[in-house]
């Protein structure tokens, strides 16, 4: 992670926070169909999403207390099965009300997951909710700064573990071109369009397609059809 200023630290936990509120309104607001409707998340509900978010500040400890409490996550094969069977446990632990209170109370606080950084934690909050609102067809804003930041961590991580967990798709032989902010990566055939669109396609978001233009998203929608 790039050496940030106290400055910087401050408006990246602002984003962080700013998009977890706007998560608690949009979750106080569902109906019982929508917390079970398909997220973004290929086998994972709304609930199972929101539930995911609650675990965003767990140190070693708590990690290995919530894997004793529920061994079952030991079966777990790959790092995918076993971030969405702790989703689905937590999930079933919770219910909506708490779900959304949990969301609220981390609000404020820095702590964060063992063995990412806080920029991690600012892509949960953004990419996460979207899976949520899209599939819904619900607006629910990203300020383009933390996109940005978001989605430079991501471009920077884009061969390491970090992406384990994402969607592949070729992102090479593009230039990804963000039209809402001063934000350009790779080289290639242009995607264009909103910095928050791009993250989710960094994300392995194929969803966002839709909102980019250009030669490239023309090549990366073909892919995600074939794929």
């Amino acid at each position: 992670m790039t050496t940030m200023t106290t400055a910087d630290t401050d408006a990246l936990w602002a984003g962080i926070d700013d998009q977890r509120a706007r998560t608690t309104r949009l979750l106080e607001g569902l109906s019982a169909d929508q917390w079970d409707h398909p997220s973004l998340c290929r086998g994972w509900t709304v609930r199972h999403v929101a539930a995911h978010l609650t675990l965003q500040q767990q140190t070693l400890g708590d990690l290995f207390g919530f894997m004793a409490r529920h061994p079952r996550m030991l079966r777990s094969v790959t790092l995918n099965a076993t971030i969405r069977e702790s989703a689905v446990i937590r999930a079933r632990e919770l219910t909506t009300t708490e779900i959304t209170d949990a969301i609220r109370a981390t609000i404020g606080s820095r702590r964060h997951n063992s063995f990412v950084t806080p920029l991690e934690t600012l892509t949960d909050a953004l990419v996460h909710s979207q899976d949520i609102a899209v599939p819904l067809a619900l607006d629910l804003e990203m300020r383009p700064g933390p996109c940005a930041l978001a989605a430079t961590r991501r471009w920077d991580t884009r061969g390491t573990w970090l992406a384990w967990v994402n969607r592949r798709l070729p992102l090479d032989g593009h230039r990804f071109r963000a039209t809402d902010v001063d934000w350009e990566r790779g080289r290639g055939t242009e995607v264009a369009g909103p910095i928050g669109a791009i993250l989710l396609l960094l994300t392995g978001r194929p969803a966002a397609l839709g909102r980019l233009s250009g030669e490239g998203a023309d090549v990366l929608r073909a892919a995600a059809q074939e794929g």
